[in-house]
């Protein structure tokens, strides 16, 4: 099971967790979220334009695009050009879309040679039939809760809405998984059931992530993660 844990944007935190055994972190590019890739309160990109070339990345940043794990770039409704352009700046593995991207944005993306995670927010089965136009055009699914923003709600929504899911694209379990959820990971089954994001649930502040719960979590789920 691939472990994702995003909204990432502290080279020594990252060191932190990647030690843990983790499989892919995310980082956030929306200009909307608290855990945007930043450094010292002061936006990666530079300041008068919306991409940055790889060699005025801040040395600060560079563990981060020299990191083993696989790195998952968040975008909302981001052009092809500025996606492009952070993918090859910081090595992006994947490419996540939150926003309103269509199947055929998606396929124009994977023309371009781009591995891609379509998010939808659920919150009845009604809301997995969304998915259909996107099956063959994206990798995986996430599913996270349902909420009026395009940002995470900390909050769970009913996993069991998923046995409505009969599509053939796998996805990641997301939204409000905590500590004190790992029994309910352990007991969820689903046949496309390809890993979990974990984010906020794992948080001393947005963006820092506590290692102690990490651990102890994926610990707690390890015979599970297979």
């Amino acid at each position: 099971m691939i472990i994702k844990v995003c909204g990432m944007r502290d080279p020594e935190n990252i060191r932190e967790v990647a030690v843990l055994g983790i499989d892919w972190i995310g980082l956030i590019f929306f200009a909307g979220s608290s855990r945007r890739i930043i450094d010292n309160g002061q936006s990666t990109m530079d300041n008068s334009q919306s991409t940055m070339a790889a060699s005025r990345i801040p040395n600060c940043l560079l563990p981060i695009i020299n990191c083993q794990l696989k790195r998952v770039g968040v975008f909302v409704n981001a052009s092809q050009e500025e996606m492009m352009e952070m993918a090859n700046t910081f090595r992006l593995d994947y490419l996540q879309l939150h926003g309103n991207e269509t199947p055929d944005d998606c396929h124009a993306l994977q023309k371009r040679g781009f591995s891609l995670i379509k998010a939808f927010q659920i919150a009845t089965a009604c809301d997995l039939e969304q998915t259909v136009g996107y099956e063959g055009r994206v990798d995986y699914f996430l599913f996270d809760t349902k909420c009026n923003s395009y940002g995470g709600s900390g909050k769970q929504f009913d996993w069991s809405v998923l046995e409505a899911y009969r599509g053939k694209t796998p996805f990641l379990l997301s939204g409000g998984i905590r500590p004190e959820s790992a029994g309910a990971i352990r007991s969820f089954r689903h046949p496309r059931l390809a890993g979990i994001d974990l984010n906020s649930g794992f948080e001393i502040e947005p963006g820092l992530k506590d290692i102690g719960k990490l651990k102890e979590f994926l610990k707690a789920i390890q015979n599970h993660n297979s």
